[in-house]
C-alpha cells in the first residue's frame, strides 16, 4: 500500500513521462508537485516505489521511469478517464454527417481512434461462425472480372472483387449464382467453403468455365470467414521515441501485419489481460501496449476496438475515448436495427 506521498509522487511520474517520453527526477519533480517536498525527501520515494517494482532507473538518466508493473499499477488503482463534452460532441457529429453502414461505421471508429491518440488501432468484427449466408449477388465489370456482394442473416454485408485469369461470360455468371443462392443460403460462413466442395459437381454440370468461378469464390468466402480484422495509423509508430530503435520498429510492424494475432489476444492465448473496469483490458506484449474495449452488437455478435502503442502513452485519454467509441456504435446500430 502507497502512502499518499508515494501516490502523489508515482502518479506524476507517470503523467510526466507518458506526456514527455524522459525520464523525471527529483528537481523537475520539485516543480510539479503541488505539496513542498525536498529533493532528498523525493529521491527516497523515489527509491522506495523502485523497490516495490513500480518505477525503474534507465542507463542514460538519473530520473525514473514507470516499469510494466508500474502501469499496470496506475491502470488498475490511480487512472482517471478523461474525455470532456467537446469531444464527445464531435464525435457524434461526424456520423450525423451522413447514414453509414454498419462496416462503415466500425471503420471510421477505428480511424478517428488512430488520429486523436497518433497511435495504431485495430478493430475486430463479429466473427463470422455466428453469421449464416443469407444472399449473393454478383455484378459483372468486364469479361475478367466481377464484384459479389455477400449478404448474412445479421445484415453485414461484404463486398469481394474477382479477377478471373479467363474470359467468363455473363450467362455463367449469373447461373452461378443462382446456384450458390439456392445451395448455400442459410450455411454458416465458416461452412460455406466446405459445402461449396460438395455442390462443386452441380457447376460443372451447368457451367462451362465452371472450375474459374469455383476457385473465385472458395477463395471469397475464406477471406470473408476471416478478414474481420482492420488496423489504421500503423504508420503513428514511426513518431513514436520507443520504435526510434529500427529492430524494435521492425517487430511492431510485423506484430501488426499479423492479423491473426489480434485474434489472439482478444481470446487471450498465452497473455495476461488486466481488466479496466467494465468491458475494457489492458495487455502488455514486450514493448508494446495493447488496450481494447468490446462493444455488442447482439446477444450472439460483438467486436472489439484496440489502441496499439508503448507502454508509455495516455491510458485515461485511451480508455475514455474507446469506451465512448464502442458506446457510440453500439447505439448507431440498435439505431439500424430498430
Amino acid at each position: 500500500m502507497l502512502t499518499k506521498r508515494q501516490t502523489a509522487i508515482f502518479k506524476t511520474i507517470v503523467d510526466e513521462f507518458t506526456r514527455t517520453a524522459e525520464p523525471v527526477g527529483s528537481k523537475k519533480l520539485m516543480d510539479l508537485l503541488d505539496f513542498n517536498c525536498s529533493s532528498a525527501t523525493i529521491r527516497n520515494e523515489m527509491a522506495a516505489l523502485e523497490d516495490l517494482g513500480l518505477l525503474e532507473k534507465t542507463h542514460t538518466s538519473s530520473g525514473r521511469i514507470p516499469s510494466s508493473r508500474g502501469y499496470r499499477f496506475y491502470v488498475e488503482n490511480l487512472m482517471e478517464r478523461e474525455l470532456d463534452d467537446g469531444v464527445k460532441h464531435s464525435l457524434q457529429a461526424v456520423f450525423q454527417e451522413r447514414h453509414y453502414s454498419m462496416d462503415e461505421i466500425v471503420k471510421k471508429s477505428c480511424d478517428i481512434l488512430s488520429q486523436m491518440t497518433s497511435l495504431t488501432s485495430v478493430v475486430l468484427g463479429p466473427e463470422s461462425r455466428y453469421q449464416t449466408l443469407q444472399h449473393i449477388q454478383l455484378f459483372p465489370l468486364s469479361d475478367t472480372s466481377a464484384v459479389a456482394v455477400f449478404i448474412t442473416d445479421h445484415g453485414h454485408t461484404e463486398n469481394k472483387t474477382f479477377h478471373f485469369n479467363t474470359a467468363v461470360s455473363v450467362e455463367d455468371i449469373k447461373t452461378c449464382c443462382n446456384l450458390l443462392n439456392d445451395k448455400l443460403s442459410g450455411t454458416p460462413i465458416n461452412e460455406v467453403v466446405e459445402r461449396m466442395q460438395q455442390i462443386e459437381p452441380l457447376l460443372a454440370s451447368h457451367i462451362a468455365r465452371h472450375e474459374v468461378l469455383f476457385e473465385a469464390f472458395v477463395n471469397a468466402f475464406m477471406r470473408f470467414a476471416t478478414d474481420h480484422v482492420y488496423c489504421s495509423g500503423q504508420s503513428n509508430m514511426l513518431y513514436q521515441p520507443e520504435f526510434a530503435d529500427i529492430e524494435k520498429l521492425k517487430e511492431l510492424m510485423k506484430m501488426l501485419e499479423d492479423s491473426s494475432l489480434f485474434r489472439q489476444l482478444a481470446n487471450h492465448e498465452g497473455d495476461v489481460a488486466i481488466e479496466i473496469g467494465g468491458d475494457n483490458e489492458l495487455i502488455q506484449v514486450n514493448n508494446v501496449a495493447v488496450v481494447s474495449s468490446k462493444f455488442k452488437l447482439n446477444e450472439d455478435e460483438e467486436g472489439e476496438l484496440m489502441i496499439v502503442g508503448p507502454t508509455r502513452m495516455q491510458y485515461s485519454r485511451v480508455v475514455a475515448l474507446m469506451e465512448y467509441m464502442s458506446k457510440v456504435i453500439e447505439d448507431l446500430y440498435r439505431s439500424e436495427n430498430r
